[in-house]
């Protein structure tokens, strides 16, 4: 199957924009997922997030994407994750799967979603209500 959209961009994303990319007439079932930007982290009070994407992040977003809508499965993919200073409120990760069957389609996104997590380079910078902050999975 093809995978329709895989990218990282510096601009908003659009769960709604990623769920059309996957419509297919043989699914039954659309999942999708929004990372929002949350105002916590460990207890503390967050103002803003900034994510650095290293250069070979786009290929690897859309190699990730290609494995998961070579599932035989999976009927199509769209997958985003966003780069830049975000705000509270702001999607930070979009992504839809669709399959013949809401199992399938579930299983895969919520994969999908560990997957990116887990491979892409892309590094996150907290800021706190205090002025402090931290790089989160930043090797």
């Amino acid at each position: 199957m093809e995978t329709l959209l895989a990218r990282v961009t510096d601009e908003p994303l659009s769960v709604a924009e990623h769920e059309a990319a996957v419509a297919d007439e043989a699914a039954g079932a659309v999942v999708s997922f929004s990372g929002v930007v949350r105002d916590h982290d460990g207890g503390r009070s967050v103002t803003e997030l900034e994510y650095v994407g290293h250069p070979t992040a786009p290929g690897l977003i859309a190699e990730i994407a290609a494995e998961f809508a070579a599932r035989p499965d999976v009927h199509a993919v769209a997958v985003s994750h966003r780069i830049g200073l975000l705000a509270i409120g702001d999607v930070a990760l979009a992504c839809a799967v669709s399959a013949s069957h809401r199992g399938q389609a579930f299983a895969a996104c919520a994969e999908l979603v560990d997957e990116v997590k887990a491979r892409l380079p892309i590094w996150k910078r907290q800021v706190f209500t205090d002025g402090q902050e931290e790089w989160v999975a930043c090797p």
